[in-house]
C-alpha cells in the first residue's frame, strides 16, 4: 500500500470524533487476544510519542501559521490516544498490565528482529530483547507472589516465562548506552520504520513505569518498578540513538506520520477483534489525512518532496505479531552474556578489569541482597520453594536452569 495514494474519503472535521464516538468498550483482560493487548499497548505508546513530539515542535518553531497546522493534527493524536488508552479495562491492574507491557516488549523486538535488514540495528534489538524477556519473568513472578491471577493466564502462553539476562546486570554506565547515530538517506525504510517503533514503544513502557510505580505497595514490589524502570531509561536511549539526529522537525514530522500509517495498517490487517479492527481502520484514514496535510507543509516550507524521506512511498513489510519462542530462546543460547562497551556489543568476559560496566553495576547495586529484581525472586523461593516459570522445555542456559536458585552473576561478572 502507498499512503500517499490513497485519498481521504471525509474532511478533517468530519474525521473528528465527538465524545460519544470517543467511548469505547474496554477488552476483557482474561478473555482477549494477547496480541491484540499487544498492539493496543504499543498504539497508545505511538499517540503518546506523535502527541508529545507536535509539542516539542511546537516550542520550537517560531511561525504561528504553522503552529495551528500541527495543534490540528495534535489534536487528533490526543483524541486517538484517548481512544486506544481507555481501552485497557479498570479491573486490570497496574502489575496485570505490566504483564502486558512485557510481553508486547518480547514479542515486537523479536518480530522486528527477525525482519531487520540492518546488521547493528538487528543486534541492538537483540540486546534489549534479552532484558526485558528477563523483566517479565521478574514481574510475572511478583504477580503470582501478591496477585489473584498468574502471568500465564494474561498471556495465554503465547511466549515462555523463564529468566532472561538477569536484570542486575543490566545496570550499564550511561557512556554504553550510546548507539551509532543512523543516517537516515542510507537506512532502509523497514530500519526506520522498526527504529521508530521501538523508541515509541519502550518510551512508553518507561512512561508508565515512572507514572504507576509509586502506586504499588510499599515492599519488594514498588522496589522492582524502580529498578527496572531504570533500565527502561536505557532502552530509550539506546533505540533513540539509532534515529538520524540530522533530520529537520518538518521531516520528521513526516516520518512520524508515515510512521503511524504503517502500523495503523499493520494491524488492522491482522487484528482479529472485529470491534478493533474497526477502530484501527479509523485511525489509519485520520492519519493517512495527516500525512497528506504534512506532505504539503513539507514542500511549502523546505521545498522537499516526500520521495526524498520514503521513496516512492510504498510501505515496507508490513508488522505482525505473533509467537516468537523459539526466536527468543535461540538469542538467550547465544547471547545471554553480552554487555556493552561504548557503541559495540561484547561478552563481559572481555572487558577490562577496571571498565566503567563493573565500577557502575557494582555501585548501583550495592548489596546482592538488596537488589530488588533479585529480592523478588529470592522472596518467591523462600515462600513456595522455587520460582514462577511457564516454559516449554528447560532453559537454554544451564545456569538458568536451576529453580530454587536466582543467579546473580550472568553476564554482570567475568567467569
Amino acid at each position: 500500500m502507498n499512503p500517499f495514494k490513497e485519498k481521504p474519503s471525509k474532511s478533517i472535521l468530519e474525521l473528528t470524533p465527538n465524545w460519544k464516538g470517543l467511548s469505547v468498550t474496554p477488552y476483557d483482560k482474561l478473555a482477549a487476544d494477547p496480541f491484540t493487548k499487544e498492539r493496543i499497548i504499543l498504539m497508545n505508546g505511538i499517540e503518546v510519542e506523535a502527541t508529545m513530539f507536535g509539542h516539542n515542535f511546537h516550542r520550537h518553531c517560531m511561525d504561528n501559521e504553522l503552529r495551528r497546522d500541527l495543534a490540528l493534527t495534535r489534536r487528533h493524536e490526543q483524541m486517538q490516544q484517548k481512544r486506544i488508552n481507555w481501552m485497557s479495562p479498570s479491573t486490570e491492574s497496574a502489575l496485570e498490565t505490566t504483564i502486558g507491557y512485557e510481553q508486547l516488549a518480547v514479542d515486537l523486538t523479536a518480530c522486528l528482529a527477525m525482519k531487520e535488514p540492518d546488521p547493528y540495528v538487528k543486534a541492538a534489538m537483540d540486546f534489549a530483547l534479552l532484558e526485558d524477556f528477563d523483566h517479565l519473568y521478574r514481574y510475572s513472578n511478583l504477580l503470582d507472589f501478591d496477585g489473584d491471577v498468574s502471568a500465564h493466564k494474561l498471556t495465554l502462553d503465547m511466549v515462555e516465562i523463564t529468566p532472561g539476562r538477569p536484570t542486575i546486570a543490566e545496570h550499564r554506565h550511561p557512556a554504553d548506552t550510546v548507539f551509532y547515530a543512523g543516517n537516515g538517506k542510507k537506512m532502509a525504510l523497514q530500519t526506520i520504520m522498526g527504529a521508530m517503533t521501538l523508541v515509541a514503544g519502550e518510551q512508553q513502557t518507561m512512561n508508565f513505569y515512572m507514572n504507576v510505580g509509586n502506586t504499588i505497595p510499599e515492599g519488594p514490589g514498588r522496589d522492582l518498578y524502580q529498578e527496572i524502570g531504570m533500565v527502561e531509561e536505557e532502552h530509550v536511549t539506546q533505540y533513540g540513538s539509532l534515529l538520524d539526529p540530522s533530520l529537520s522537525w518538518m521531516q520528521m514530522l513526516l516520518l512520524h506520520e508515515y510512521h503511524e500509517c504503517w502500523l495503523y495498517k499493520s494491524f488492522f490487517e491482522t487484528e482479529t477483534d472485529s470491534y478493533v479492527k474497526k477502530l484501527w481502520g479509523e485511525h489509519l484514514e485520520q492519519e493517512i489525512m495527516h500525512l497528506h496535510m504534512v506532505a504539503q507543509l513539507l514542500e511549502k516550507y523546505e521545498g522537499m518532496h516526500y520521495s526524498e524521506l520514503v521513496g516512492d512511498g510504498d510501505f515496507p513489510e508490513l508488522l505482525e505479531l505473533k509467537p516468537t519462542k523459539e526466536y527468543v530462546r535461540d538469542i538467550l543460547a547465544s547471547q545471554v552474556e553480552l554487555t556493552t562497551n561504548l557503541e559495540e556489543f561484547v561478552d563481559v568476559s572481555k572487558l577490562p578489569d577496571k571498565h566503567d560496566f563493573f565500577t557502575w553495576n557494582n555501585h548501583v547495586n550495592g548489596l546482592i541482597q538488596d537488589v530488588p529484581s533479585h529480592v523478588v525472586i529470592r522472596e518467591h523461593i523462600d515462600e513456595f520453594g522455587e520460582d514462577y516459570r511457564r516454559e516449554d522445555a528447560p532453559n537454554p542456559i544451564e545456569d538458568l536452569q536451576d529453580r530454587t536458585h536466582d543467579n546473580t552473576v550472568i553476564a554482570r561478572t567475568k567467569r
